[in-house]
């Protein structure tokens, strides 16, 4: 039309994003018929009982919208679940929320406590949507780099990153990707720095029963200091192996719980009530489920380990989550991580992850991550396929 002028550009911060790396090697993994051992996702699907009970529940109702701030019997399932497991006492009816999934309370908790200026410091390797959302909400995020093999909390570069302009730090612990679980002396350090500089904790605790070797989750909630600063976000997907349902709960103060629920009102508002419902019975479920989990997935971290280490990879430390970090430099794979893994995927047909896609520059050595929550033939299969690949390669 005459005088009509371009339509203008989409959004800087999501344009300049491009597909997830997840996203990208899932698609490369199904194109080759590779074993897909790079997005976290378990073989299995959840417990039968609790999706029986999410079905009779779909059939009997309610369907209509529930209760913005989640269905009152998931709230006090919660409640009950981090007094359980944490000694927390909460109200359900004021320091509980239910999300459409983890990712969401972490987008809500973002909108809500970050305003245009603002800083939030993050660790690298970074879960991959903290940044952007960061960024969308008119804030800057400050990276803190932890290191492979041994990924230290660098105590220096820590406190240089508060400022003035800090207003809320993410703790994501046990640590994708990198199976790292902060210890007491590290928690307390940010604890003891956030309340120095008036910031929020916003604790990314969904593997919080996915610890090894002994080792327990203590949120940040938890510590001295930060009861009215900190929020403890959930997941049944990650603790029920049901990813596909998106059920996330967020624990904290009334006050910071009531900010974050502004926010999730007008992003999902709500979500399914017969999933609600079926998770408020499975966060009942007895210890002996919680422990036999733990066991499980620690069994099978320990199978893929051993058997990646015999094919020459060296496996770095994975104290909790469903992850293990690689590196493969003893294996002769030239190229950037990133080109590693496509190699990997199309002529040995096993998918990973670089762990480049985990840091702002992209580069941090010859580094991979594999996901173990499979099946053990799946796992077996995966290691004859690297192994036989490695063994014949040409060169």
């Amino acid at each position: 039309m005459p005088g009509s002028r371009p339509t203008k550009a989409p959004s800087a911060v999501f344009a300049g994003q491009g597909t997830t790396i997840f996203t990208v090697m899932s698609a490369l993994a199904q194109d080759h018929e590779a074993i897909n051992l790079g997005q976290g996702f378990p073989d299995d699907d959840g417990p039968l009982a609790i999706r029986e009970r999410a079905a009779r529940a779909l059939i009997e109702g309610p369907n209509q919208y529930p209760p913005m701030r989640g269905l009152g019997v998931l709230r006090e399932a919660v409640a009950r679940h981090d007094k359980r497991f944490y000694g927390l006492d909460l109200d359900p009816a004021t320091q509980v929320l239910v999300t459409s999934g983890a990712t969401e309370a972490l987008t809500d908790a973002f909108l809500a406590l970050l305003d245009p200026g603002d800083e939030a410091i993050v660790f690298e390797p970074v879960y991959d949507s903290y940044r952007p959302m960061i960024e969308r909400a008119g804030a800057k995020a400050v990276s803190v780099r932890l290191e492979p093999p041994g990924w230290a909390l660098p105590r220096a570069a820590l406190e240089a990153a508060f400022g003035p302009k800090t207003k809320l730090i993410v703790v994501n612990t046990p640590m994708n990707p990198c199976g790292k679980v902060f210890s007491d002396g590290e928690l307390e350090l940010i604890a003891g720095l956030c309340a120095a500089h008036g910031a929020y904790v916003v604790g990314d605790e969904v593997y919080e029963h996915l610890t090894f070797d002994g080792r327990r989750h203590r949120p940040l909630l938890s510590w001295p200091g930060l009861a009215d600063r900190a929020l403890k976000i959930g997941s049944a997907g990650k603790t029920f192996a049901l990813t596909g349902w998106k059920i996330g709960y967020l624990s904290g103060a009334a006050e910071v719980i009531d900010a974050v629920a502004r926010a999730h009102q007008f992003n999902t508002f709500t979500t399914s009530p017969a999933l609600q419902i079926a998770v408020a019975e499975a966060l009942d479920s007895p210890a002996s489920y919680f422990e036999q989990l733990r066991a499980e997935l620690e069994r099978k971290r320990d199978f893929l380990a051993a058997g990646l280490a015999r094919i020459g990879f060296r496996v770095l430390p994975s104290e909790g989550t469903y992850f293990l970090s690689c590196d493969y430099s003893g294996l002769a794979l030239t190229g950037p991580a990133d080109e590693v893994c496509m190699t990997l995927t199309r002529d040995a047909r096993v998918a990973a992850i670089p762990l480049s896609a985990f840091y702002g520059d992209a580069d941090c050595g010859p580094y991979i991550r594999f996901c173990f929550c499979k099946r053990d033939e799946v796992l077996a299969e995966a290691l004859a396929r690297l192994a036989a690949y490695v063994q014949h390669r040409p060169g």
